[in-house]
């Protein structure tokens, strides 16, 4: 998969912008609050319909304008498929090969895009919601299914959790009602969690490989899903099901009186384990380093399994936080295997000699230049 050219109106800081990419390595160059991680979130933006930088979505929009529009072109195995997302303060509409789509949902995964920024390392040590929001994300960008399961399971959340506040100050009494969103939110929540322990387990598999190799052999890098639901490895949803609606059976006194609900995926949590060791809490900071990167790398080889398709690797100003040797175990690992955007104020610390004919686009305030 390749995004061959992009166009940009009323987009953060970019009126019209019209910009032809190289299928290999293209670098966004310049100075701060220029605009490079603009361009960065466009293409995110075009892939998910939603930005890794804000929830204001008003913010995507430049502030002489009521609408922005970001238009791709992309190259798949089938042929060019021309992608379009229109961002309003009533809403977004998206369209594939000109066609409007009904829901959000049937478009996402038509651009699969991988992004590894600095802030990324707290998928390996930051809050065990950040890493909900990554399995949430890169394998809803997977799987139509894991998307629909997702956003109905969050649906049914709301209104659950609403329901216990109703109960426990008493204005409402059915109880077989909370019985009756219980039965639905375990149906979907079964449903994510056997999804992410098969992923997860795959997941591992390419990490395991890459996280050798950057250790030397040295280290052997484990994944954990962590769940409240069973102790046991889960084999078929249903047993999943049953387990979450016995659990919520269990738990219901408690859950009333905490007006919020108390197990699911929403609670649970991935770990990750070097050599029987918990890299949160017992890893250094280079082990959770290497960790991030190998789960990064990993993504691309899980993505292209599930999809059949390599996807499109966003790196926001991440190789001035690895030190040559994991600059360099990355940019080896991705060249000629996946288009790759960067950002950088400066190509002098980075290993040029591993960027093979990157195309250079210069960002000064906004404005665009190709630098020969």
């Amino acid at each position: 998969m390749k995004l061959t050219k992009i166009e940009l109106h009323n987009f953060r800081n970019y009126v019209n912008q019209s910009l032809d990419f190289s299928d290999g390595i293209n670098v966004f160059l310049g100075e701060n609050a220029q605009g490079k991680t603009n361009l960065l979130e466009a293409i995110y933006v075009l892939a998910l319909t939603r930005s890794h930088r804000t929830n204001n979505e008003r913010e995507l929009i430049n502030w002489d304008s009521q609408t922005a529009q970001i238009r791709g072109i992309l190259q798949k195995r089938l042929g060019s498929v021309p992608i379009e997302l229109d961002l309003g303060l009533k809403g977004k509409r998206a369209k594939v090969n000109h066609l409007e789509q009904a829901r959000l949902s049937s478009y996402v995964g038509q651009l699969n895009v991988i992004l590894f920024a600095p802030e990324d390392l707290s998928i390996v040590k930051g809050a065990p919601q950040v890493r909900r929001k990554f399995m949430d994300m890169e394998f809803g960008q997977m799987s139509n299914r894991y998307l629909y399961n997702s956003t109905q399971y969050k649906k049914i959340l709301k209104q659950r959790n609403r329901y216990l506040r109703d109960l426990h100050h008493k204005t409402q009494s059915d109880r077989v009602y909370l019985d009756v969103l219980s039965d639905q939110l375990s149906a979907y929540g079964a449903e994510i969690i056997f999804q992410r322990l098969q992923l997860v387990k795959k997941l591992e598999k390419f990490a395991k490989v890459v996280h050798s190799e950057i250790s030397q052999g040295k280290e052997n890098l484990a994944f954990a899903y962590k769940t409240a639901v069973a102790d046991d490895p889960i084999n078929v949803v249903e047993s999943v099901y049953q387990n979450l609606l016995k659990q919520f059976s269990k738990i219901k006194e408690k859950e009333i009186m905490r007006s919020t609900t108390l197990i699911g995926p929403h609670r649970d949590d991935l770990h990750f384990v070097i050599n029987d060791k918990e890299v949160q809490s017992f890893g250094s900071q280079g082990q959770q380093r290497t960790t991030a990167l190998s789960v990064k790398l990993a993504e691309i080889d899980l993505m292209k399994e599930q999809t059949d398709e390599y996807p499109i690797l966003l790196l926001d100003d991440v190789l001035s936080e690895l030190d040559d040797f994991r600059q360099t175990h990355l940019l080896t690992a991705i060249q000629d295997k996946v288009q790759t955007f960067l950002t950088t104020t400066s190509l002098s610390g980075v290993q040029q000699e591993l960027l093979t004919n990157p195309k250079i686009f210069r960002i000064d305030n906004g404005n665009v230049s190709l630098e020969k």
